[in-house]
């Protein structure tokens, strides 16, 4: 091999990979999965319009006021993880069922095609759908709790002008109110909520190399989503309790099934609590982890397995 063919197989792989995420990110467009952003948009909208503070007036005075926008980020976060976890489950566990059924499969591997990178190129293409669809939604939900943040701060102004309220109780009011509008920590939410998704998608992948049902692959990776998020208390949670053998067999299921209770972060940015970025550096490396361990593991089952 020359030297330059050398310098050439990192981009070759790079493009060989976008090309099969390309195709994977149009197969999913066409199966019309983006439906679910238009159900998304009917909510975030019907909860900006409930219960509007001009209507009733006072609700913005204090604690209502500041209610009304944490419960809009509580739909808007709530429905983003749904969505994004069924997208991530689904989206995988149909593409290679479907590129059988089309027998595309076929004629991808009859190319000089490694296994990984076809593998890739399709956890790449669902995350690009999460991350377009994430998208969509975020700028839906930032735009609605601004419009709806503007309201209540302007109704709080014209109470506190009527009230002759102190200068240090309007800083207060309108630094809780604006806690709770949308901040950088609101943005970690959502990408702590494509980092979940990404790892379910990764789970997926690995079900669906050795699955012969994309039903199977389906309820199998949401039981290992539930199991995720219940494996901490089920094993005496991180106080030190628990005996050294349920320890042990906690560090193993913890390599294997991922802990989603390190990505609960969306309750406490609900609240108005900022995020840290070590904390934020930790989700993206656990993230990273998990999807590099399942992708491996897809890799070691489906390289050696005949169609």
């Amino acid at each position: 091999m020359t030297h330059a063919t050398s310098r050439k197989l990192p981009f070759a792989r790079l493009r060989r990979i976008s090309v099969i995420a390309g195709h994977a990110f149009t197969q999913l467009a066409r199966m019309k999965v983006f439906y679910f952003l238009a159900i998304f948009a009917v909510i975030a909208i019907a909860s900006n319009f409930f219960d509007l503070p001009q209507h009733s007036g006072s609700e913005a005075m204090g604690a209502e006021g500041l209610d009304i926008l944490r419960l809009i980020k509580s739909w808007s976060l709530g429905a983003m993880t749904l969505f994004s976890v069924v997208f991530g489950i689904v989206s995988t566990a149909l593409l290679l069922p479907k590129d059988v059924e089309d027998r595309t499969l076929y004629t991808i591997l009859a190319k000089p095609v490694p296994r990984l990178d076809y593998l890739v190129g399709k956890l790449c293409g669902v995350l690009l759908l999460l991350l377009v669809s994430l998208g969509l939604m975020d700028i839906l939900m930032t735009v609605m709790l601004q419009i709806r943040m503007s309201i209540v701060l302007d109704v709080q102004k014209s109470l506190a002008d009527a009230h002759h309220w102190t200068q240090a109780a309007r800083d207060s009011l309108t630094h809780d109110t604006l806690l709770q509008g949308p901040t950088w920590s609101l943005q970690g939410a959502v990408v702590a909520v494509f980092l979940r998704a990404a790892v379910m998608a990764a789970v997926a992948l690995l079900i669906s190399t050795f699955s012969t049902s994309t039903l199977f692959t389906t309820v199998v990776s949401f039981l290992v989503y539930f199991i995720g998020h219940f494996q901490g208390d089920a094993l005496g949670g991180p106080d030190g309790s628990q005996t050294a053998v349920a320890r042990h067999i906690g560090q193993i299921i913890a390599v294997v099934f991922p802990d989603f209770q390190l990505f609960n972060v969306i309750d406490a940015v609900i609240q108005g609590k900022m995020m840290e970025l070590a904390q934020f550096g930790k989700l993206v490396w656990a993230a990273a982890y998990y999807v590099g361990v399942y992708v491996v593991g897809s890799w070691f089952v489906f390289s050696d397995k005949e169609f």
